[in-house]
């Protein structure tokens, strides 16, 4: 057995060298139908799985299936919540309060709108032998869509003796281990569980060589880094080939922790049963991909990358939803491109001039403070006159360009500007680095520290630098002095 292993991980390794030699192509726009979208996840892709279902729930209508994930926003920017509650349950959930998170973001546009999920499904699954996300943790993540979800939609899988892998019915390890590449043979055919609720019945998988075709594309379009590798993959049944017009699905399938194509080559990929039910069933699987430079080759589900990591404009995020834009876009079309040379000028006490150059192809735009929508109607023009802000107080803003059909392309890489007037309002905090993470007011990255809500950089995250921060807003605190 264990000698089975090394040959598949040398195998893994030489897939990944060899793929290299093989240059990327644009992700193709395929005209796939944007009313029949949704994602499922492993562990870091199922809480990421999660955030993309509450956040773009205008997107990924049809639902999510997440494995060993937990509910929206569990972390609460924090890695010490993410590694203690939100995994091992050391601590309680507060599930009311992501709620209420939930639905005030919905209400400031920062997410899509909270009614979108009651049309959705939901399958959960969660193995007893997984001691890295407990069940306890899957169980809050069933009370937390019960908020959104009606009980009809939602199956939930917890009598299975897996550990913490992603679970086929045919190829992996043992059903009971969690050890690399984290796909576990337990007799159970979970992608096609899930893909069968997500959509209702389908024709049988295809068990012999697959129809249609894998692409490696390129993600560096879409994400510009931010943790992301700078490809991933596609795999299109020959009947969704580009022209054949609006009949076929598209399904995001999201890896776990250290299991990008660096990591476990191309086993994920191609070895956990979701392409064998898409080439019988018109789905497209677009395969997303962390890079190694992302903490664990995680995805960004407690803000190691961004303050905004669960909103809209969280670059993982619009990453993958500009993915899907264009995988769903028809005529060889493509989702919008991020706007560039986005700036901050004519700095007053309580306003602010956002600029950028505009993007070919876009109708209007959206624009983006600390994440939360600020604008009413699509904007025109290349510039906005944000109003209603503190004096004294640093902001971050990020645009977006809108298609025609008022589709948002990716987010833009954030501007930052810092009104005039006294340095009056505000509650002042001040305290160690330490202390303030602790006390919910900065978050710690790399052995960093970084204000909530403005993202300002802090200095070294330990007891001996002190800052004082002062408190302008919900959750969003600057660098200064009352």
């Amino acid at each position: 057995m264990n000698w089975n292993w090394k040959r598949l991980a040398m195998a893994a390794a030489m897939a990944v060298a060899a793929h290299g030699a093989a240059a990327a192509v644009p992700l193709p726009a395929l005209g796939a139908n944007p009313a029949e979208v949704s994602v499922s996840g492993l562990s870091a892709g199922g809480f990421m799985a999660v955030q993309l279902h509450v956040a773009y729930s205008a997107t990924f209508k049809r639902g999510a299936g997440v494995v060993a994930g937990g509910p929206y926003y569990c972390a609460e920017g924090s890695v010490l919540n993410a590694t203690g509650r939100c995994m091992t349950h050391a601590s309680s959930i507060p599930v009311s309060t992501l709620v209420s998170t939930t639905n005030s973001w919905a209400a400031s546009g920062a997410i899509d709108p909270v009614s979108n999920l009651t049309g959705s499904k939901v399958y959960l699954f969660s193995g007893t032998s997984d001691n890295t996300v407990k069940q306890p943790v899957m169980d809050d993540l069933k009370t937390y869509y019960q908020s959104f979800v009606p009980a009809a939609n939602t199956v939930y899988k917890n009598n299975l003796g897996a550990g913490h892998a992603m679970v086929t019915d045919d190829y992996g390890g043992a059903c009971a281990t969690t050890a690399s590449p984290y796909i576990n043979n337990c007799g159970f055919d979970l992608a096609g569980e899930i893909l069968t609720h997500l959509y209702g019945p389908l024709n049988a998988r295809n068990n012999g060589t697959l129809g249609g075709s894998f692409t490696e594309f390129n993600q560096g379009e879409f994400s510009g880094g931010s943790g992301m590798a700078a490809t991933g993959w596609l795999y299109t049944p020959a009947a969704c080939a580009a022209g054949s017009g609006n009949s076929c699905r598209v399904h995001v399938v999201l890896h776990g922790c250290k299991q990008n194509y660096t990591d476990v080559g191309d086993q994920y990929v191609k070895k956990t049963g979701y392409n064998r039910w898409a080439d019988t069933n018109n789905i497209v699987l677009v395969y997303p991909q962390t890079s190694t430079a992302a903490t664990n080759s995680c995805w960004d589900w407690w803000g190691y990358g961004s303050v905004n990591y669960a909103k809209k404009s969280g670059p993982q995020m619009a990453a993958v939803k500009a993915m899907v834009d264009r995988v769903t876009g028809g005529g060889g079309g493509s989702a919008l491109p991020a706007p560039t040379g986005v700036g901050t000028s004519g700095a007053t006490s309580t306003s602010m001039v956002i600029g950028w150059t505009a993007v070919a192809g876009a109708s209007g735009y959206n624009v983006y403070r600390g994440g939360s929508k600020v604008n009413a109607s699509p904007v025109a023009g290349t510039s906005y006159t944000d109003t209603g802000l503190a004096p004294s107080t640093s902001y971050s803003w990020t645009v977006t360009g809108l298609t025609a059909a008022n589709a948002e392309g990716a987010m833009s890489a954030a501007a930052t500007g810092t009104t005039t007037g006294g340095s009056g309002g505000g509650t002042c905090f001040t305290a160690s680095n330490y202390a303030h993470t602790v006390a919910g007011r900065a978050y710690a990255l790399w052995g960093l520290t970084y204000a909530y809500g403005s993202g300002q950089a802090m200095g070294l995250w330990n007891i001996y630098v002190t800052t004082t921060l002062k408190q302008t807003g919900p959750n969003y605190y600057v660098i200064g002095s009352c």
